[in-house]
């Protein structure tokens, strides 16, 4: 049931008072401060008013994660039901992920920004390509298994949660109404964190200030120099992206992709703020139930869509090996171009969790191809945590897009609350509005 305040009833909430507002003027304020002031931007206790926020959040995906998916499984009665909704989610992910890929190849292919770049010290990124040599085919399967139950929650994997949580999810299934005391505890625990997260969301201003202050401090402006081109060329191609792909998308499903960017601004604005996309999954998983998505859809798609529906990542892996190739002067030939997208594909699921998981992608890829691409990543090194934001919130726009895609595939999307906040009668960011009982 769902017990919505009238519109008329609601005060309305000052403008400075929004969350993207104040997230907003953090940004701008830290990008200021990190052009003007860089000694003090790249203060550790600048660096850690950012770093501090990504913890507090990331502390609790485990949890939300496992909560929401044991939740979501335990209350359906038909088993066969989970399975299917997997099923479509992969194939969405897996389609909608080579076309990002290919959008990649494509304006690699066609736009050649290579003037005035030099190669750059290749030992800046042996760290990089240290991880993605140990990734193989069989790592990445076993990596799934966490090595006992706390530590998927340990480690921060998502996927090794959402094993743990689907395993469980069914095992309470299975229980029927002895499990109804264990169900009705973890709902009240998803409620709890979900009202911890609300805490911590009140200090993302200063997490965004932090993050923006210490990443323009430290790569500014003297950092970027002609490499601009290729960070405006990177959000030119994943906005046409968002807007025609996805865009169609969207429409095919029945809503606009425009009202729904307005619905989960504040998600938007948090992850390019931030430079990591893991910081909003709980926010947009608690808007997409709120939108009329079912929970169990919610639970299964949007963890599994943080590892294997990475639009903005695999966008940026076919056109960083392109721009290096050029810059190198390495040709890559047809045959290893239609490699890259066979090797990105599955690089990009095994990098899920790893410290600087783009990048590491962009070195498995590349290490396979072609080994001596490798050390052109130095040439990029330095504009990374910028694109880094361009990736990540093509990622959560993606994400968003295929829990309510898939909700309406299975016909487990109110489509009347769909209507309802997407038309803003409903503000929101203003979450005593509505209450899921």
């Amino acid at each position: 049931m769902e017990i919505v305040t009238p519109a008329h009833m609601r005060s309305k909430i000052a403008w400075y008072k929004r969350s993207y507002v104040q997230v907003l003027i953090a940004t701008a304020l830290g990008i200021a401060v990190g052009i003007l002031f860089p000694d003090l931007a790249t203060n550790q206790w600048i660096k850690a008013l950012g770093d501090g926020f990504v913890k507090l959040i990331r502390m609790i995906i485990g949890p939300i994660i496992f909560c929401t998916v044991v939740s979501g499984i335990s209350h359906v009665q038909d088993t066969g039901k989970v399975g299917r909704i997997g099923v479509k989610a992969l194939v969405y992910f897996e389609v909608v992920s080579t076309v990002a890929l290919l959008i990649g190849l494509l304006v690699g292919n066609l736009v050649h920004i290579t003037s005035g770049f030099t190669q750059g010290d290749a030992s800046q990124v042996a760290d990089f390509a240290a991880k993605a040599a140990k990734m193989n085919a069989l790592d990445m399967v076993l990596h799934i298994i966490p090595d006992t139950f706390a530590g998927a929650f340990v480690s921060g994997d998502v996927l090794q949660v959402l094993l743990l949580a689907i395993l469980f999810g069914f095992a309470l299934m299975a229980l029927g109404q002895r499990g109804r005391v264990l169900r009705a505890a973890i709902n009240d625990t998803t409620h709890a964190i979900f009202g911890v997260i609300a805490i911590i969301v009140k200090v993302a201003p200063l997490g965004a200030f932090g993050a923006l202050a210490y990443t323009v401090g430290k790569f500014g402006p003297a950092a970027l120099g002609s490499l601009a081109e290729l960070i405006l060329l990177f959000f030119i191609v994943v906005c046409t992206f968002i807007t025609v792909v996805l865009g169609l998308i969207a429409r095919a499903a029945g809503f606009s992709l425009y009202r729904f960017l307005l619905y989960i601004r504040d998600e938007v604005f948090l992850t390019v703020a931030v430079g990591a996309s893991e910081p909003a999954m709980p926010l947009l998983m608690e808007k997409l139930e709120r939108l009329g998505c079912s929970k169990s859809v919610v639970g299964l798609v949007v963890p599994a869509g943080y590892s294997f529906n990475l639009d903005g990542t695999n966008i940026y892996m076919t056109l960083a090996t392109l721009f290096i190739s050029h810059a190198l002067g390495v040709n890559l030939s047809l045959g290893e171009q239609m490699e890259i997208l066979v090797v990105a594909m599955l690089m990009s699921k095994g990098a899920s969790g790893v410290s600087g998981a783009g990048f590491v992608t962009l070195a498995a890829t590349l290490g396979v191809v072609n080994p001596a691409l490798v050390p052109g990543m130095a040439i990029i090194l330095g504009i990374d945590q910028f694109m880094s934001r361009c990736r990540g919130f093509t990622n959560i726009i993606g994400n968003g897009v295929a829990c309510v895609v898939v909700s309406r595939w299975e016909n487990e999307l109110d489509t009347v609350k769909l209507a309802r906040y997407l038309s803003h009668r409903i503000e929101p960011s203003d979450v005593k509005t509505a209450v899921t009982t």
